[in-house]
């Protein structure tokens, strides 16, 4: 085993990295950023390395910096970690010219699975079943149109140097090809600096299987069996299983054999991911899987096949690296239990999962166990930054059973807390808890088909974080007893609610994660009940029996008990329900009216950004539903659309510059209307 490595890269996986680095007597040696300087990583490493700014290209993806701190820093090795430069060749091959190890496969290995339609045109002489699709070359917009054409509608237009569903595009009729394909280009080369593409029949009710795969350096491969990745939004992957739900053993067979021998056909050594896309139109069967991809690094969801194997990935990673052989055989290995993994995202649910940036004000986590695990690379107090993907953390639950493992893990995201940034903790429970999930009922669309069902009940949720804010906001025994909780905003702080007697009430005009909401709270002694205007509609909360305990208030509601952490955030409250966040301030009612009185038609950018193209121009006309503008943020393309039909009145902005949440970037006017 070497001495020291070096993990060039950062958040969770530079953690985790370094933890099992750590156990193995090894000197770790972080980098970081500048919006990294205080992260968990480089507190945790032995010594860490300032490598640049923010933006990735110019630090976390130079390789030249790097590797100059590897040699700086006297480093053995250097673990990518995934992402970055972990798929890089020409970074291995840095590493080999410099002395130090690369901890990963040989460069020439993933330069043959690279490139999505070289790696096919290899798996198919070493018959490997892959899907239908042109993989050519010629990259002519007519040659691809007409590719897909022959192939047959639905098709994916994937990125060739692709990964993580970056690139990457759904394609169901000819009328939208030319659209999807320039913009899979310009996330393609974006993201990879590469915009080649692939086109590949679309797969009915797929199901995403991949193995896990490791070879040495002495001929030894192996297979670590399956791992389900079907729970899938925006080709990016929200929750992860092992093993496989309803898979068949005669398939895991043939799949483990067709990925060892994906491997050792490029000469591979060690970590790596041979994916598939199985047919579960008529269930899962032998003669149904095809070659996707292989990636060949660690995957985020490598824990789940740890927690079923008692193997540490890391591990062997190091240990293959630095010469030795597989710690194990294909017959040493089996299947304990079943392990389950969710990707906890600062994004909300409630605006199309776009991503949130800002100050975690309070993160916590269950503690360790033997059956559930949190992999995170922040801690309470971090700042989400929109230069790099928000992940707060994956949350993994171990179980004698599939059902063992969806209790557990539901176990651990009721005990789990995030405020500041917009979360998807309750979209996750609200997914563990549905029944077409608990019987395996699963495919790579089964987030959009039952969307309906997975969407929380926000008007109930809306009312009971109302009724838990008028508590806090009325009653001077608030949670901790002190006004360090409490909004500082003079009405609001009022205990008398302007009456005399024991029967008091009050009308608060609360602003609700930005809409306004006035309510009105009467109460009697330790009683109370809240009456919220919503939709010309009203919603009656009655809560007794109110007990706090620093932040949180538990309540009953009617029949019903309910739990609200409670943070302060400037003047307002950040209510967590269920792990639904909840902004709430005192509205400022004159703001209000003049913001009222602009007609609509402001389009703002939903995060900061990089304002990727504009489409309009001032005096253009457009109907509702139009294509405005495209916001680059987080590596991801979100497309914005008008709202209303109207008139292109102002363009504040320009394609290329970097924009803020909040800003406005398009005014537009009703049609007829001057401007």
């Amino acid at each position: 085993m070497f001495e020291s490595v070096l993990i060039a890269n950062r958040g969770e996986i530079a953690v985790r990295v370094i933890r099992t680095a750590r156990r193995l007597g090894l000197r770790t040696i972080a980098v970081y950023s500048d919006a990294d300087r205080n992260a968990k990583h480089v507190a945790l490493a032995d010594e860490a390395w300032h490598i640049g700014p923010p933006e990735v290209a110019e630090s976390y993806l130079r390789a030249e910096v790097i590797l100059d701190v590897a040699k700086q820093a006297r480093a053995s090795a250097i673990h990518p970690g995934y992402g970055f430069l972990s798929e890089n060749a020409g970074f291995a091959d840095q590493c080999a010219a410099a002395g130090v190890v690369f901890v990963g496969p040989p460069a020439d290995s993933i330069r043959a699975m690279g490139l999505k339609d070289a790696a096919k045109r290899l798996m198919q002489e070493a018959n490997v079943p892959v899907v239908p699709g042109y993989h050519g070359n010629d990259q002519d917009d007519a040659i691809l149109s007409a590719a897909a054409d022959d192939i047959g509608y639905p098709v994916l237009i994937k990125a060739v140097a692709g990964g993580g569903g970056k690139g990457m595009r759904k394609v169901d009729d000819a009328t939208g090809f030319k659209d999807a394909l320039d913009s899979a280009r310009r996330e393609a080369a974006s993201a990879f600096g590469d915009d080649r593409v692939l086109v590949e029949k679309f797969v009915g009710r797929p199901r995403h299987i991949e193995i896990q795969v490791f070879a040495d350096g002495h001929g030894n491969a192996v297979h670590l069996f399956e791992r389900d990745c079907s729970l899938q939004r925006r080709h990016q992957k929200v929750i992860e299983e092992a093993p496989a739900p309803g898979m068949p053993e005669a398939m895991r067979t043939a799949m483990g054999d067709a990925a060892v021998a994906a491997a050792k056909a490029v000469g591979y050594q060690g970590a790596g991911t041979v994916e598939f896309i199985a047919d579960a139109s008529e269930g899962l069967r032998e003669d149904g899987f095809f070659f996707m991809e292989m990636n060949t690094r660690l995957q985020v969801e490598h824990p789940v096949t740890e927690f079923i194997t008692g193997v540490d990935l890391v591990e062997w990673q190091l240990r293959v690296a630095s010469g030795e052989p597989l710690p194990l055989t294909q017959d040493d290995l089996a299947i304990d239990g079943h392990a389950m993994e969710v990707r906890l995202y600062a994004e909300d649910p409630d605006n199309s999962f776009l991503p949130s940036t800002g100050r975690l004000h309070a993160l916590e986590f269950p503690a360790g166990t033997a059956t559930v695990r949190i992999d995170s690379g922040v801690e309470q107090g971090d700042e989400v930054s929109r230069f790099y993907d928000p992940m707060i953390a994956k949350i993994i639950a171990h179980g004698a059973d599939r059902a063992e493992a969806i209790a557990n893990l539901s176990e651990a995201l009721q005990q789990t807390v995030v405020a500041g940034v917009k979360s998807n903790l309750g979209y996750l429970s609200t997914v563990l808890g549905n029944g077409h999930f608990r019987a395996g009922e699963i495919d790579t669309a089964f987030l959009e088909t039952h969307s309906r069902d997975l969407e929380a009940s926000i008007s109930q949720d809306e009312a009971e974080a109302l009724a838990a804010v008028a508590w806090f906001a009325c009653r001077g025994d608030g949670p901790g007893g002190s006004a360090e909780g409490q909004m500082h905003v003079s009405p609001w702080q009022d205990r008398s609610g302007w009456q005399l007697g024991a029967s008091r009430a009050s009308t608060l005009h609360l602003t609700v994660n930005g809409q306004e909401r006035r309510f009105k709270v009467c109460s009697s002694g330790p009683d109370f009940t809240a009456t919220m205007d919503k939709d010309d509609a009203s919603v009656t909360a009655g809560f007794c029996d109110v007990v706090a305990e620093g932040q949180i208030m538990h309540a009953r509601l009617g029949s019903q008990s309910l739990k609200a952490r409670l943070v302060r955030s400037g003047s307002g409250l950040l209510v967590i329900i269920e792990g639904r966040q909840f902004e709430v301030a005192p509205t400022d009612l004159l703001l209000s009216d003049l913001e009222g009185a602009d007609g609509g038609g402001l389009l703002r950018a939903p995060m900061s950004g990089k304002l990727q193209s504009l489409f309009v121009s001032p005096g253009d006309q457009v109907s509702r539903g139009d294509r405005l503008a495209i916001l680059e943020a987080m590596k991801m393309e979100h497309t914005l659309s008008a709202d209303m039909d109207g008139v292109v009145d102002q363009v504040n902005s320009a394609s290329g510059e970097q924009v803020r949440e909040g800003d406005i970037l398009v005014v537009l006017q009703p049609v007829g209307e001057e401007t």
